[in-house]
C-alpha cells in the first residue's frame, strides 16, 4: 500500500538506509527496544519496518528529511495484514503489563485528555498516542497510530494486557487488507525529544502537515484579548461588544484582539423562512441544529450604522440586557422540560405548557428586537444599498471599533468547520449543500455524553460538497477580510467523520475540507489568522495543519459544571489545566498551544491566571459585562495589551508524566517553561476530578480535593529544549523566586528539592535565574517585575560589565534582583533613583511604565 503522500512515485529527497542498527526488533512474538521487551504476544500478522524501507523518498524540506534520517534507527512502523479487505478492523499489537504509561485519548468527539496506567488493558478508547516508561534503559518509547492511505487509526484497550489498534476508513466503499505503516514507534532517553523526533519522522513520511517550527503563529499570540462568548452567548450584538471593549479600555487594558464568538452569523432552522434570521437563539444548544442561510453577518450586525457609537450620544446599551435574555431563555427551557416530563408521564392535555411557552417566546422576541421595527426595516433597506457599503454592517462596525480603540489590532469571528453547527442550508446560497445524516464511529461509543453531538445527530449536517470546500471558505473569508475581520476561530472541527460514508471515507473528506480551509487562510488572513478548536483528533493534526498554526489544547473553560455538580466550579478548573498541559506534548509539535480563555472574576480566576502566565500562548478572557478583576489582569498583561510571554510552550515535568495529578490524592501538576534569561516551574494542585471509565464521564472526586505536597528541583526545567537557553543549565548557582510566597533564595544543582504544600485550586510559580559573578565575586541575577506572575518574562535584555549590570525591562512596578552586595548607584532610563537592598540579597527598584518607549525601561546597577 503506497504511503498517503504518494512517495512511491515521488521525485523528492531519496532516503537511504542508515548504517546504525535499529533499536527496535520484532522477533518471535516480541517487539523489543534495545533488547528490552516492549510488547509480547505480538500476533503473527503484525510487521515492523524501518523508516527508510517504508519512506523511500519524500517531498518534505531537505533539512527535515536529513533530521528524520539521522534518528531513523530509533524507530519504525508497525503494520498488519488481513485475510480479506474491510473498512474497519481491530487488531492486537501485542501485550504489556506492569509498565507505566501516559497517553492521550478522546473523551469526547472533539476533546482529548491525559490517562495513565500500567497495562494495555488500561488504555482508553480512541487513544491518540501512548508513551511507555522503559526504565530498564532509562528511556521512553512512544506508539503513535497514524494514517495510511484512506485509513486512520487509534489505540484501544484489549483483554489480558493487550493493546489494540483500530484502523478505519469511515466508508464501506474504502476497504483494505494490508497495512505497512499504520502506527509509528520511537524511543529516546528524553521524553520531549521523543515527541519531537517521532512527529518529525511522521511529517516526512506523510507530508500532509507541517510542524509547528515550520510555521508562524498569528500576532495575537503575544497579546491580550477578549472573547464575547460568556458575556452574551448567542445574543451578541454591536452595542454590547462596544460596551464590553470600552469597559476594558476604561479599566486601563484595551484588548489587542477581539473574538466575536457564536451569534453573529445568519442562521435559521429548516422550518424558518429561508431568508430570515432566527431570532430566539440565546442559550448554548438552541443553535446546534441551525444552518447558515447566507454567508455574511446576521441582521443585528447588518443594520449597524457607521458612526452611531462614536459620538458622545452613541447608542445606549443596557449591560443587564444579556443576563435578562439568558434568564428569559432559561424560563422557556424549564417549561419545555416540564412539558416533556408531562408528556412522558402520559398527560394528554399539554396545552397549558404550550400556551406558556408561546407567551414566553413572544416576550423573548420583543426583548431581542427591542420593539424598534421601524429602525429595523430602514436599516434592512439601507443595508442593500450599494452606494454606501462602508457605512453600514460589519465593515462600519469594525472601522468604528478601530477608530475608538486604537490598540485593537485583530478582530476575529467564530464559525464552525461546516459553516454553522448544522452546516449550510440547502438552496439558500450558491453552494451545493445537502443535508447529510450523521453516524458515529463505533470507537466513539465509550465517549462522554455531549449535547453538541446529540444535537448534530438530531439535525444532521448541511454539508457543502467537498469539491466546493475552497469556494465555500473563500466566499466567507474573502468577504470577512473586506469588512475588517482579520481572522477566524473555527470550531466544531471534528464532525466530518460523521458524514464520510458517501465521500470515500473520513481521510478523503478531511483532505478536501482542510485543503480548502488552508488555501483560504493563506489567501485571506495572512496565512495565520485562524484559531482551531474542537479538533482534538489525529485526523485533524495529520491532515489539517499544513497552514493552521495555533489551536486550543483543552476543552472549554467551564465556569460551572453543566451537569449540576455544585463543586464543579472548583474541580473543573484543574481538569482544564491537565487537558492543556498534557495535550501540548503532541499538539505542540503541530501548532502553538492555546490554553483558552477564562473569566477574571471567577472564584478560581487566579488559579487560571497563574497557568496562563507561563503557558507560552495568548492570554484572553471571556468576562461578562461588569465582571472584570483588573488587579488580577494587571499581573498578566502590560498596559499596552501585550504580555510577558515565555519563549516555549508549557509542558509537564518529567516526574509528572506518569502521575495522576487529578485524583490520586497526592500528585502535584508541575509544568515547565523558559524565559529569555531564566526558567520557570508552575506547581498546581489540580486534585478533585477526572475521567471515570465505567461511568464514561469526567466527574468529581471530592475525597481528593485537599492539600497536596510535592517538591520542585532546578532539574525539572528542560533547558536544552531551546538553543538559546541551553547554556543556562551550566550555571553553578541560581536565584530562585517564589511568586506567591514572595521568597528569594539561592539554589545549586546539588541542592535539595524545594518542598511545597498547596491548598486545593492554588499554585506557586518558581522562577530560576542563573547567577552571574561580577567583579570582586559579586553574585547577581535579575528576577524581573514581581508584580507580574511571570516576572522573568519582563526581562528583554541583559548585559554585564565588570562592575555593572544593565537590564532592559518591560512594564511598570517592582523590579527585583538577587545581589550579594548592595550596588553603589541605580539608574532607570539614565536617571539616578533610589533602591532597597537587604542582607538576604533582595535588591528592589521601582519602575514606572515608560510610555514613550513602549513600556521598556533601562535599569543600570553600578557596584
Amino acid at each position: 500500500m503506497a504511503p498517503p503522500n504518494g512517495s512511491a512515485n515521488s521525485n523528492g529527497n531519496v532516503l537511504n538506509s542508515t548504517k546504525e542498527d535499529n533499536y527496535f526488533e520484532l522477533h518471535d512474538g516480541k517487539l523489543s527496544v534495545r533488547n528490552v521487551p516492549l510488547l509480547t504476544q505480538v500476533p503473527g500478522n503484525v510487521t515492523f519496518k524501518s523508516f527508510p524501507s517504508v519512506c523511500q523518498s519524500s517531498d518534505a524540506p531537505p533539512h527535515l528529511v536529513h533530521r528524520a534520517k539521522s534518528f531513523s534507527h530509533k524507530g519504525g512502523f508497525l503494520g498488519f495484514s488481513l485475510d480479506k479487505p474491510t473498512d474497519r478492523v481491530m487488531n492486537s499489537l501485542g501485550r504489556f503489563t506492569d509498565r507505566d504509561f501516559v497517553s492521550i485519548f478522546r473523551f469526547k468527539t472533539w476533546w482529548s485528555t491525559q490517562w495513565v496506567g500500567k497495562s494495555g488493558s488500561d488504555v482508553q478508547m480512541e487513544t491518540q498516542w501512548i508513551m511507555l516508561d522503559v526504565a530498564e534503559i532509562k528511556s521512553y518509547a512512544v506508539v503513535i497510530p497514524i494514517i495510511e492511505g484512506k485509513f486512520r487509526s487509534a489505540l484501544f484497550p484489549g483483554t489480558d494486557g493487550h493493546v489494540m489498534i483500530c484502523a478505519e476508513s469511515g466508508s464501506t466503499t474504502a476497504k483494505s487488507s494490508s497495512f505497512d505503516a499504520i502506527a509509528y514507534v520511537h524511543v529516546s532517553d528524553n521524553p520531549y525529544n521523543l515527541m519531537r523526533e517521532a512527529y518529525t519522522v511522521i511529517r516526512v513520511h506523510l507530508n500532509t502537515f507541517k510542524l509547528n517550527e515550520e510555521k508562524s503563529p498569528p500576532p495575537l499570540v503575544n497579546k491580550f484579548g477578549w472573547c464575547t462568548w460568556d458575556a452574551f452567548y448567542l445574543t451578541v450584538e454591536p452595542a454590547g461588544v462596544w460596551y464590553g471593549v470600552n469597559e476594558f479600555a476604561e479599566g486601563g487594558l484595551t484588548p489587542r484582539f477581539l473574538i466575536i464568538d457564536d451569534g453573529w452569523q445568519s442562521i435559521n432552522d429548516d422550518t424558518d423562512d429561508v431568508h430570515e434570521d432566527a431570532k430566539s437563539f440565546v442559550l448554548l444548544g438552541t443553535q446546534m441544529t441551525a444552518r447558515l442561510h447566507r454567508l455574511d453577518e446576521c441582521e443585528k450586525f447588518r443594520r449597524y450604522k457607521g458612526g452611531s457609537l462614536l459620538g458622545p450620544n452613541g447608542t445606549s446599551f443596557d449591560p443587564k440586557k444579556p443576563k435578562k435574555l439568558i434568564a428569559k431563555a432559561i424560563e422557556i427551557e424549564l417549561v419545555e422540560k416540564s412539558l416533556n416530563k408531562a408528556a412522558q408521564s402520559g398527560v394528554s392535555d399539554l396545552s397549558q405548557f404550550e400556551v406558556e411557552i408561546a407567551k414566553l417566546k413572544k416576550e423573548l422576541d420583543r426583548m431581542i428586537i427591542g420593539g424598534d421595527e421601524k429602525e429595523k426595516d430602514s436599516s434592512k433597506n439601507s443595508s442593500s444599498c450599494s452606494c454606501k457599503p462602508d457605512n453600514i454592517g460589519m465593515k462600519a462596525f469594525t472601522k468604528d471599533l478601530r477608530t475608538k480603540f486604537k490598540g485593537l489590532d485583530d478582530i476575529y469571528v467564530w464559525h464552525a468547520l461546516c459553516g454553522a453547527w448544522g452546516g449550510v442550508r440547502p438552496g439558500a446560497t450558491h453552494l451545493n449543500s445537502t443535508v447529510a445524516s450523521c453516524k458515529l464511529s463505533p470507537g466513539l461509543d465509550g465517549t462522554m455524553s455531549d449535547l453538541a453531538v446529540v444535537k448534530i445527530i438530531e439535525g444532521s449536517l448541511g454539508l457543502v460538497n467537498p469539491n466546493q470546500a475552497y469556494d465555500f471558505y473563500d466566499s466567507m473569508h474573502s468577504y470577512l477580510a473586506k469588512v475588517g475581520i482579520t481572522g477566524v476561530k473555527v470550531d466544531v472541527i471534528h464532525c466530518l467523520e460523521y458524514v464520510s460514508e458517501e465521500y470515500g471515507g473520513r481521510v478523503e473528506i478531511a483532505k478536501a475540507y482542510y485543503k480548502g480551509l488552508s488555501k483560504s487562510l493563506a489567501k485571506n488572513f495572512n496565512g495565520t489568522g485562524l484559531i482551531s478548536s474542537m479538533q482534538h483528533c489525529n485526523d485533524f493534526f495529520f491532515l489539517g495543519t499544513e497552514q493552521i498554526s495555533i489551536g486550543r489544547v483543552g476543552d472549554d473553560f467551564w465556569f460551572e459544571d453543566p451537569n449540576g455538580d455544585p463543586n464543579g466550579v472548583f474541580w473543573l478548573q484543574g481538569v482544564h489545566m491537565i487537558h492543556c498541559a498534557f495535550n501540548s506534548m503532541w499538539m505542540g509539535q503541530f501548532i502553538q498551544p492555546d490554553w483558552d480563555m477564562f473569566q477574571s472574576d471567577h472564584v478560581c480566576a487566579k488559579f487560571h491566571a497563574g497557568s496562563r502566565a507561563i503557558c507560552g500562548g495568548p492570554v484572553y478572557v471571556s468576562d461578562s459585562l461588569g465582571g472584570h478583576n483588573f488587579n488580577l489582569l494587571g499581573k498578566l498583561i502590560f498596559p499596552d495589551g501585550t504580555i510577558p510571554k515565555c519563549i516555549h510552550f508549557a509542558l509537564p515535568t518529567r516526574n509528572c508524566l506518569f502521575k495522576n495529578p487529578l485524583f490520586d490524592s497526592k500528585s502535584v501538576l508541575k509544568i515547565w517553561n523558559l524565559n529569555k534569561y531564566g526558567g520557570v516551574i508552575g506547581a498546581f494542585n489540580c486534585q478533585g476530578a477526572g475521567w471515570h471509565p465505567k461511568e464514561q464521564r469526567i466527574k468529581g472526586y471530592p475525597q481528593c480535593y485537599k492539600p497536596v505536597s510535592g517538591s520542585v528541583r532546578l532539574t525539572d526545567i528542560e533547558w536544552d529544549q531551546k538553543a538559546e537557553t541551553t547554556e543556562m543549565a551550566k550555571a553553578e548557582e541560581y536565584a530562585v523566586y517564589l511568586c506567591e510566597a514572595e521568597k528569594l533564595f539561592l539554589e545549586s544543582r546539588d541542592s535539595d528539592a524545594i518542598p511545597i504544600t498547596l491548598q486545593p485550586s492554588t499554585f506557586e510559580i518558581f522562577s530560576f535565574v542563573p547567577i552571574k559573578k561580577l567583579g570582586q565575586g559579586i553574585k547577581f541575577a535579575p528576577i524581573g517585575l514581581t508584580n507580574m506572575f511571570n516576572s522573568g518574562g519582563t526581562i528583554l535584555g541583559l548585559l554585564y560589565d565588570e562592575m555593572i549590570a544593565k537590564i532592559e525591562v518591560k512594564g511598570g512596578g517592582d523590579f527585583l534582583a538577587y545581589s550579594s552586595v548592595s550596588p553603589n548607584k541605580a539608574y532607570v532610563n539614565g536617571v539616578k533613583v533610589g533602591f532597597e537592598w537587604s542582607e538576604n540579597g533582595k535588591l528592589g527598584v521601582h519602575i514606572c511604565w515608560n510610555e514613550e518607549c513602549g513600556g521598556i525601561s533601562n535599569v543600570c546597577l553600578v557596584f
